[in-house]
C-alpha cells in the first residue's frame, strides 16, 4: 500500500486515524486514535512528553468533540506507554502481562543511561539520544485483561487481542472493523527490523497468521509507513526465516552471537529477500538469542547493556 508517510495525524478510515513519525527507527513509534459518538480511543502514547504533547495537539481538531476517553497501550515499551501522564484521565486498558512488565523499565532508568558516562552513555545516546526522560512519571492501566476483550467507543466496537508473548510478555492488537483499520504495536515494524524481546517467535508467527485473516484495509505498524497484509506477510517471512536459521545453527551448536553474525551477512548478501534492506538489521542478534534461550531454557541470555552493544556491533562492522 502506498500510503503517505509524513509526520502526523492522517485519516486512515471513516473517522480512524494513525498518527506516524518517520522514519520509524529507534522510540520513533506510531499511535492511532478512534473517533467515536461524542468520546475517542487512543492507541498508545509516545516516547517523551514533549512529542506526546505535539501528537495529542495535532489530533485536537478530532478530540475537541469527541475526548480520549480510552487509551490502549498495546505493550509495555516505553515508546508506546512513557506519554501516559498526558491522559491520565482517560481509562488505560493493557493486558495483564503487559501492565507488569511496564514497571520493570521506568523513565528514569533510560533517564540514567542516557546520561551515564563513558561507553554505556554513548551506547545509549546512540540510540535513544534524541528523547527526554526527565520528568515523566509512569502512568501504569487501569484495567488489564488476557486474551480478548471488546470495548465500545461511542457506538464504535473495538477488539483488542492479546497476541503476546512475542515481542514483549504482553502485546495487543486493537481491530476496528468497521472501518477494516488494524493497529499492531509492534507486532509490525515496517520497513525496519523486528527485534523479538520475548518470543517465541512462533507466537509472532501465530500473530501474523491471524492478523492475515482479519477482514482489514489498512494496517498501522508501530514503526515505519502504513501497510496491508502485504506487510503482514513480508514480517512473517522475516521470522519464519530467522527462526529456521537460528535452529539449525543451535542444532549445530554454534554460538548465538556467531550465528546472529552469520545470519546478518547472508540477508544483506541477498538482495533477492524482501527484508534485505530493512533497518536496524543488528537486531538480529537479540532475535537470534530468543530463538536459542526457546529453544533451551538453560541458555543465558546477554544484559541488555550487551544486547545494545551487539546490535550496534553488527550495524558498524557487518563483515566481521
Amino acid at each position: 500500500m502506498n500510503g503517505e508517510y509524513s509526520l502526523g495525524l492522517h485519516e486512515v478510515g471513516d473517522n480512524s486515524y494513525a498518527y506516524l513519525q518517520p522514519e520509524g527507527g529507534w522510540g520513533y513509534s506510531n499511535a492511532g486514535l478512534i473517533v467515536g459518538d461524542g468520546v475517542s480511543l487512543l492507541v498508545d502514547t509516545l516516547f517523551d512528553l514533549k512529542l506526546t504533547a505535539s501528537m495529542l495537539d495535532s489530533m485536537s481538531v478530532a478530540t475537541r468533540s469527541a475526548p480520549i476517553s480510552t487509551v490502549v497501550n498495546t505493550h509495555a515499551n516505553g515508546d508506546h506507554c512513557y506519554g501516559n501522564q498526558l491522559v491520565a484521565d482517560a481509562e488505560i486498558i493493557a493486558s495483564s502481562a503487559t501492565a507488569h512488565e511496564m514497571l520493570e523499565v521506568p523513565p528514569k532508568m533510560l533517564a540514567a543511561l542516557n546520561s551515564a558516562p563513558g561507553e554505556v552513555g554513548e551506547l545509549f545516546r546512540h540510540f535513544f539520544g534524541d528523547f527526554s526522560f526527565d520528568g515523566i512519571e509512569l502512568v501504569p492501566p487501569t484495567r488489564t485483561f488476557d486474551g480478548r476483550l471488546d470495548i465500545e467507543i461511542g457506538g464504535r466496537l473495538v477488539e483488542l487481542i492479546e497476541v503476546g508473548p512475542a515481542h514483549t510478555q504482553g502485546d495487543t492488537i486493537a481491530y476496528c472493523a468497521d472501518s477494516q483499520t488494524l493497529y499492531t504495536g509492534d507486532i509490525l515494524f515496517i520497513g525496519g527490523t523486528p527485534i523479538v524481546w520475548a518470543g517465541p517467535l512462533e507466537n509472532w508467527i501465530a500473530a501474523c497468521d491471524l492478523m492475515s485473516e482479519l477482514d482489514i484495509d489498512v494496517v498501522v505498524p508501530g514503526h515505519g509507513p502504513l501497510t496491508d497484509k502485504a506487510g503482514v506477510a513480508r514480517v512473517r517471512d522475516y521470522l519464519s526465516f530467522v527462526l529456521s536459521e537460528a535452529t539449525l545453527r543451535h542444532d549445530a551448536g554454534m554460538d548465538a552471537f556467531d550465528a546472529a553474525r552469520e545470519i546478518a551477512r547472508d540477508i544483506l548478501g541477498n538482495a533477492n529477500r524482501s527484508f534485505a534492506g530493512w533497518r536496524e538489521f543488528g537486531r538480529i542478534s537479540v532475535n537470534v538469542d530468543t530463538v536459542y534461550r526457546s529453544i533451551n531454557a538453560a541458555h543465558t541470555s546477554p544484559n541488555v547493556i550487551e544486547q545494545f552493544r551487539r546490535m550496534a556491533e553488527i550495524e558498524l562492522h557487518p563483515e566481521r
